[in-house]
């Protein structure tokens, strides 16, 4: 039978492979590409988007094809078009001081990827702010967004985006909404450098609740929501820790034997701590996570953070 009957079939095995682009190749994304398979010749072929040369050894190192773009640079990412058949976007909105509520860099990577056959499937990494302050209350998908810093503002506009990318062009588009990653052989992954400093936690009466997934949990939901999720859904990616900031920094500081950071009130919080450092004192939420249990199936390695950090000591 003539193989032009069958398109996918006269093409190089390279193509008929599922092709899946990673978008902002950090920590999370390099996970991720381990969790694919990376290594694996029938695991999907591999593709990272990079405007950093010095970092294309290490994605090749990796068994990932280095693609060089910027998305600060719309021109240079037209050779995306038709390329992959699944895209995972984990890159961070750019700070634009005209334009700061936009995120720019989502809209010039939906366009590349609009020019011709689109992807299948296209996951984008939200963040749990854009829900806002909720006062301790037990938060769902469904709860309605209230970005109330500039960043969780210009992620409200990257889900937009993506959704009607979703909408017109056919693609399985989802969203993940991720709160604080953490994991001992993550730079930063720990509080350990702040618990050293001795930076203040809020007093328990003023403290608020704070929400944690795993780096490596986190690179799972990814892989899974490229071939489990469903169209147009938004999954809180997070563990089952309930806990207010203070207790955790407590619980690190005993694990990790150093002093217990100094409690203070709200008000002399404002006088005393930096802006970022406070947005996140600001807002407090308990994440429902039953959707990524139930419809994404990923069987958490480390369920609560205490686990989590434990095991990195263990490691």
């Amino acid at each position: 039978m003539p193989s032009n009957l069958f398109p996918l079939g006269a093409l190089p095995a390279r193509f008929r492979r599922p092709r899946v682009l990673i978008v902002g190749c950090g920590d999370v994304g390099l996970r991720a590409a381990t969790a694919l398979g990376a290594a694996r010749r029938r695991g999907p072929r591999l593709l990272a988007l990079t405007s950093s040369p010095p970092r294309v050894p290490l994605l090749r190192e990796r068994g990932i094809q280095p693609l060089a773009g910027d998305l600060d640079a719309p021109a240079t990412l037209r050779r995306l078009s038709g390329l992959a058949t699944h895209v995972l976007h984990l890159a961070p909105p750019a700070a634009d001081a005209a334009v700061w509520w936009r995120d720019f860099r989502t809209v010039a990577l939906l366009r590349a990827l609009s020019t011709r056959t689109p992807p299948r499937a296209l996951v984008y990494g939200s963040t749990t702010g854009v829900y806002g302050d909720c006062g301790g209350a037990w938060v769902r998908e469904t709860r309605a967004v209230a970005p109330a810093t500039p960043r969780a503002v210009r992620r409200v506009d990257a889900e937009r985006a993506v959704r009607h990318f979703g909408r017109t062009s056919g693609a399985r588009a989802g969203i993940l909404r991720i709160p604080g990653i953490y994991a001992s052989d993550r730079e930063g992954g720990t509080p350990r450098a702040r618990l050293a400093r001795g930076t203040p936690v809020l007093a328990a009466e003023d403290d608020v609740y704070t929400n944690h997934i795993h780096a490596d949990d986190l690179a799972r939901a990814c892989v899974a929501a490229l071939w489990r999720g469903r169209p147009q859904r938004v999954v809180n990616v997070c563990d089952h820790t309930a806990l207010r900031l203070g207790d955790y920094m407590d619980f690190t500081a005993d694990l990790y034997g150093l002093p217990r950071p100094p409690r203070i009130a709200r008000a002399e919080a404002e006088r005393a701590l930096p802006t970022t450092l406070l947005s996140f004192m600001g807002e407090s939420r308990r994440l429902d996570n039953a959707r990524l249990a139930r419809e994404l199936r990923v069987p958490l390695l480390y369920p609560t953070v205490a686990e989590g950090l434990r095991a990195g000591m263990q490691g």
